[in-house]
């Protein structure tokens, strides 16, 4: 089962970069996206670096450049490249980078063929859950770099990806109501979770109400046009700095053409559906708008504990939850360790997962993490009142 699991996400990884040119594979839009040629040779460097190396006695690394080269942030693994000069990468070629693929999988495959004891089998899950995110990862930061081009470039006709609409929800029921009371929150099973999830323990919460639905364009529209973005009273201080700086006035990816509102998608530029799920706004803007709107966001606990009761998926959604340990988290040893623990400082969490999380990774207890000011994933907005 483990090497299926395996064998499929490695599959999937390299049939999204299908529709890619060579061209493609190459160029870094911003410092917090990778090319495609990054993801494919970072994963795999994942499986190179915390498995093979250390498990297999006379494994023969790939090319002793790509420890150095695929490094994204593990300190305790050695030095690594500058991250804001992925792009600037021609060499290795993506011929290589495939080649390197293939032969990490040749070796992983033969030890999950043979007696792999526990605890790789372990760091192979977890793998494959770090691909997932780079798989993710990958469509989102391709999304903004083929953005940037004038003409608009169709990655597939079939992935617009931003055209979901809320399920049909009586009025009566849009509003869901949880009482006060005491909850358990965190992983509760024995199938794979991050360690950022563990510690199962008791919240107190006051009783509130949480929108059945996501915001829509449509109600995101009417936000822009009574000038929400022109007043501060709805902005906290450093997102009306950060808006003010970066001259803000709409969510990422939509413009305005002859009068008429359209968005980057992945199959294209498209009109605006108003009646789809926001998506690519910051945690500044869903925090402005909720204040609009008079309400506010779902604590991530709030959120957690009332997800069994309304549809979740399509959208990242923001929480007004600081990203922190829960009680009893310890940072494992190793480079292991750096995976959740040390960012936990100057970020919100978001809940739910979206349309470009691979399917069958995120939980409800799932915590994803940014910095409030980023647009690029596929985040949206849920009110509580």
């Amino acid at each position: 089962m483990l090497l299926a699991h395996y064998q499929q996400t490695r599959e999937r990884t390299e049939s999204l970069c299908a529709p890619l040119n060579i061209e493609d594979y190459i160029p870094q839009a911003a410092d917090f996206t990778s090319p495609p040629k990054w993801h494919l040779a970072h994963t795999t460097w994942f499986f190179e670096e915390m498995i093979l190396t250390k498990y297999v006695a006379d494994y023969v690394v790939f090319d002793g450049h790509f420890g150095f080269l695929f490094n994204s942030y593990y300190h305790s693994v050695g030095e690594k490249a500058v991250r804001a000069q992925r792009g600037l990468m021609t060499r290795p070629t993506v011929d290589q980078v495939y080649q390197y693929r293939h032969y990490v999988d040749e070796h992983i495959q033969g030890l999950l063929k043979g007696e792999a004891p526990e605890d790789v089998k372990e760091l192979v899950k977890l793998g494959i859950h770090h691909e997932q995110q780079h798989q993710e990862l990958l469509l989102t930061d391709l999304k903004y770099t083929l953005s940037l081009n004038p003409i608009y470039p169709v990655y597939q006709e079939d992935s617009n990806l931003v055209g979901g609409h809320n399920p049909v929800v009586a009025d009566s029921e849009q509003w869901i109501r949880v009482d006060e009371g005491v909850y358990e929150v965190g992983y509760a099973g024995d199938d794979f979770c991050f360690d950022n999830e563990q510690g199962r323990h008791k919240v107190y919460l006051q009783d509130f109400q949480i929108s059945a639905s996501l915001v829509t364009n449509g109600e995101y529209l009417e936000f822009i046009e009574k000038g929400g973005y022109d007043t501060f009273s709805y902005w906290l201080d450093e997102g009306w700095a950060w808006r003010t700086k970066h001259n803000i006035s709409s969510p990422l990816y939509w413009t305005k053409i002859e009068g008429q509102w359209h968005y980057y998608t992945l199959a294209g530029l498209k009109p605006l559906d108003q009646n789809a799920q926001v998506s690519h706004v910051s945690y500044y803007e869903a925090n402005a708008f909720a204040c609009w709107k008079k309400s506010r966001l779902p604590t991530e606990f709030e959120w957690e504990v009332a997800s069994s009761r309304f549809s979740w998926g399509q959208r990242w959604e923001w929480t007004a939850s600081a990203y922190h340990p829960y009680p009893k988290f310890s940072i494992s040893d190793g480079a292991v360790g750096e995976y959740n623990g040390k960012f936990m400082v100057n970020q919100m969490v978001l809940r739910g997962g979206s349309v470009a999380t691979t399917e069958g990774h995120s939980r409800a207890t799932y915590r994803n993490f940014f910095h409030p000011h980023f647009q690029w994933q596929y985040s949206g907005i849920r009110l509580v009142k």
